[in-house]
């Protein structure tokens, strides 16, 4: 069965660390739509004065945050010791676990494309070890699915399989760019969340509904999705995942399952107590 489009919204202006303009495309309020994702951003910009401020010094914990740069670059380092650059077509996914406290810093380009998506973990898993997985984008599969251009992150398109692997949610993550009036067609677990963002151009993301860039589609349950290509071509990324069903307790950049792991973390965050893992040496 093809999934059909349950709701479409338009992502809207926002502004987040130390002055970073952005589109917000979901976040706290549509919890718990999106289970298991709680955010996505999306911070592409021709003007360098939008971006330049930067993610300065911010702590996480209870999530994984997923950086996919298309163009442009941004530097980062942690509380653990851990440094470098996510460049063009560069993918983090970094597991904050139990705690860690970074920063993030875009760089100046002629055009910055970026998103981050914010991934909820397990009451079980969130005070796991912290962890990174830097996939250069030499590394991410690109292939031609039945005319599409696909960029496989995570999951699987056809027999390509993404190099992200061993994530606690097993979501899928693919970019995909699609010629004019020509369709993509691609199977989604059933019962598993997904939706997808329109980066450029418009499409049909199901017989019936017209979605412009800027704008998100969440998909009904179903078996696949069926997505064509308006008159100007599509380029969207498409997310799916296994919902948690689990409380959610959100304030900042931490998330928990209770008011009371919140108020510890933050606690512990004021007393120097929040980072439980060591660097390994």
């Amino acid at each position: 069965m093809i999934r059909d489009i349950e709701s479409v919204w338009q992502s809207v202006p926002a502004i987040e660390g130390a002055g970073v303009y952005l589109k917000r495309v979901f976040g706290n309020a549509q919890v718990p739509k999106l289970d298991p994702f709680l955010l996505l951003d999306d911070f592409s910009s021709t003007k360098p004065v939008d971006y330049l401020a930067g993610f300065p010094w911010h702590p996480h914990r209870g999530i994984e945050t997923v950086t996919y740069m298309v163009k442009g670059k941004v530097t980062h380092e942690d509380s653990l010791g851990n440094k470098g650059t996510i460049n063009s077509g560069d993918v983090q996914w970094m597991t904050a676990g139990s705690g860690i406290i970074h920063q993030e810093m875009p760089q100046e380009s002629e055009r910055m494309m970026g998103f981050q998506l914010w991934v909820n973990l397990p009451s079980l898993r969130k005070m796991m070890a912290p962890r990174y997985q830097d996939v250069g984008r030499g590394e991410i599969p690109e292939v031609d699915y039945k005319g599409a251009l696909v960029r496989v992150i995570a999951g699987s398109v056809g027999n390509v399989k993404g190099p992200v692997q061993d994530l606690v949610v097993a979501p899928e993550y693919i970019d995909v760019s699609l010629e004019p009036l020509s369709t993509f067609q691609h199977p989604i677990i059933r019962g598993h969340k997904a939706f997808a963002y329109v980066i450029e151009g418009d499409g049909n993301l199901d017989q019936k509904r017209l979605v412009k860039g800027g704008e998100i589609a969440v998909f009904a349950d179903g078996d696949d999705v069926s997505i064509t290509a308006g008159s100007n071509g599509l380029r969207f990324i498409l997310i799916a995942g296994k919902p948690l069903n689990e409380p959610v307790a959100w304030y900042g950049p931490i998330v928990m399952n209770t008011q009371q792991e919140l108020v510890k973390a933050f606690e512990e965050y004021s007393s120097g107590t929040f980072i439980k893992h060591k660097p390994k040496m």
